[in-house]
């Protein structure tokens, strides 16, 4: 009877096993979808359901039956969420990405905090350890995404801020939160509470002093890096209450995000180590050094024999009559595109142009606008064909070839600052080499410097044509002025 018993209990562990295991395969999935913007709604979809799946497991083995509260609780949170979702434009996705970052933040933290200090639970070495540093890891996330959305949404200074002894500071907040570590981990009830309290609230400090020094074009950076240690921490949190698809799908985030933070700073040409404590770049090449090409530095102060011929037309008529003659077009979009809700006028003027016969693709700079993926996500709403979303590596050796570059909102990205001078923000960031096409027309709203704070150079090229104002309806203008002319 005892070993019919052990049989069934074994057998009823293999088969949680195997449906755990089934809803990790499903979320994989769904999250390779994500890799092109048709098959990115098809990954939402998939891991809403698995979500739902994996929820509706957690209450059966929990033998929660009792569906008031839990029914109460998921109308009240699906509504908060409808509400955000409906009334959050792709203008404001950046801050509401960062925002809940923090929300996973917070959540982690506080189950954390209950199992800690639960007088009828007894955990293990690990269990303990690892409820300390989700609790830690949470905390810190929440804070830091608090700041990294207050920046993203203009409601905290853009730029880096830094404290003075900042990088003390950051060490002696780390170096108290080990020793109130220790001491909680040798701690019972009710003491136990005190340190905890004492933790979440130094990690919260951790988490502002750490993100306020990160601005401007580092910004894409503490995005993914806070998607990572988000993850980070649900994973600990599912090692403390013993659940394996919270370790699993908390794992999944961190090494996601992990290698996306990697990925940006490669774009960026930083290192990882000197994002955070908020040093700067030097660039790859400067105009002292004589590295930049001759050709590229020739080509930038000449004006072009067609826009020679034009020089005192209207700047409109003078585009239209570029493009009208290109054959390759380039188009490079970017923030300002964002807010002014461009991308569907954008993606208009591109099939007009490819059906004048004109070659057109999209540049894709790595942290173009206020996150990873910003640009593809904004073309995607306008349901661009993927093949056009060209990336900075794969494109740049075409710019020489290009007859036109229409850079839409654009600022950072394209600046050749970035390669000129050192000591910038952007100093030693990969570009779009814009600068080497043989005609740039800038649809911007104006002549300011980007989100870094840098002048751009590429303004005053005498081979760039400043077309100011709302990036929509300079868009429209160019689209009705080719609709028109003969």
């Amino acid at each position: 009877m005892n070993m019919d018993q052990g049989e069934y209990i074994l057998m009823d562990n293999y088969l949680h096993l195997l449906i755990d295991f089934a809803i990790i395969l499903i979320l994989i999935l769904g999250i390779r979808f994500f890799r092109t913007p048709k098959g990115a709604r098809l990954g939402n979809f998939t891991a809403a359901f698995v979500i739902l799946c994996a929820l509706v497991l957690v209450l059966y083995r929990n033998k929660i039956f009792d569906p008031g509260i839990v029914i109460f609780f998921l109308i009240v949170g699906s509504a908060i969420g409808v509400i955000v979702a409906v009334r959050v434009n792709m203008i404001q996705i950046p801050a509401m990405v960062a925002f809940q970052h923090g929300a996973g933040g917070v959540a982690v933290f506080l189950i954390s905090f209950v199992e800690l200090t639960k007088a009828t639970v007894h955990l293990t070495a690990i269990g303990k350890i690892s409820g300390i540093l989700g609790l830690i890891i949470g905390a810190a996330t929440f804070s830091g995404s608090m700041i990294a959305s207050g920046k993203l949404a203009n409601k905290l200074k853009q730029t880096p801020i830094s404290f003075p002894k900042h990088d003390w500071l950051l060490l002696g907040i780390l170096f108290t939160i080990i020793v109130f570590s220790i001491i909680a981990g040798n701690s019972f009830n009710p003491v136990i509470v005190y340190y905890l309290i004492a933790l979440i609230v130094l990690s919260v400090i951790l988490g502002i002093v750490f993100s306020i020094r990160i601005g401007g074009a580092d910004m894409p950076v503490l995005i993914s890096f806070l998607n990572a240690t988000a993850g980070l921490a649900a994973a600990f949190c599912g090692i403390v209450i013993q659940n394996r698809l919270l370790i699993a799908c908390g794992a999944t985030v961190a090494s996601s995000g992990s290698i996306l933070t990697l990925v940006m700073c490669k774009a960026m040409n930083r290192k990882l180590f000197n994002v955070f404590i908020g040093t700067k770049s030097k660039p790859a090449s400067t105009f002292k050094e004589n590295i930049i090409d001759e050709e590229v530095k020739k080509q930038s102060t000449e004006i072009p024999v067609a826009m020679q011929d034009s020089a005192l037309k209207d700047p409109f008529d003078r585009t239209i009559e570029i493009a009208r003659n290109s054959q390759k077009v380039v188009i490079i979009p970017g923030y300002g595109m964002a807010l002014s809700q461009a991308q569907f006028k954008v993606v208009e003027l591109a099939n007009k142009l490819e059906e004048m016969g004109k070659e057109v693709k999209f540049a894709i700079h790595p942290v173009a606008g206020r996150m990873p993926g910003h640009m593809n996500v904004l073309l995607a709403e306008a349901d661009i064909d993927y093949e056009n979303l060209i990336e900075m590596e794969d494109i740049n050796p075409e710019f020489k070839e290009t007859d036109l570059v229409l850079i839409v909102g654009a600022c950072d990205v394209v600046n050749p600052v970035a390669l000129e001078q050192e000591d910038t923000p952007i100093s030693g960031m990969p570009i779009l080499m814009a600068q080497e096409a043989k005609t740039v027309v800038v649809c911007n709203l104006d002549e300011k410097p980007g989100y870094s704070g840098v002048e751009n150079s590429l303004y005053k090229n005498k081979k760039t044509i400043m077309l100011l104002g709302d990036a929509k309806d300079i868009v429209d203008q160019l689209l009705e002025k080719l609709n028109i002319s003969k």
